[in-house]
């Protein structure tokens, strides 16, 4: 059974910075993509970064330059630096591991969330 849990959340200024924590159980995160997603109010969940199994990043284009997703592997940890906050980004904030079942098959697992607020 995989188990999330992010910490790191809270309420910040625009132009302040949060940094977000992805705990995972077992050694998930050398061997899968992990990623962050967010919710904001009235809005569906979208795709904020994910880092795959080999260290490759990506980032939707409304957090490129101001996000960075990382991962320690000996701790089984991912994180999300997020700077340049803007009123936008005020969503909860979700953990997402991808966990590879088969070829060109993976199930997803997802932490409780975490909110981020940013006050303007």
């Amino acid at each position: 059974q995989v188990h999330l849990v992010e910490s790191g959340g809270g309420l910040v200024q625009a132009g302040g910075s949060l940094r977000l924590s992805c705990a995972a159980s077992g050694s998930i995160v050398s061997d899968n993509s992990m990623g962050w997603y967010r919710q904001g109010p009235g809005k569906l969940r979208e795709l904020v970064a994910t880092i795959s199994k080999w260290g490759r990043t990506n980032y939707v284009d409304a957090v490129k330059g101001r996000f960075t997703i990382s991962r320690d592997i000996a701790k089984n940890s991912v994180y999300l630096q997020m700077n340049s906050l803007k009123p936008d980004d005020t969503a909860v904030y979700y953990c997402n591991a991808a966990v590879q079942t088969g070829i060109g098959r993976h199930s997803d697992y997802w932490g409780q969330g975490t909110q981020v607020t940013v006050s303007s």
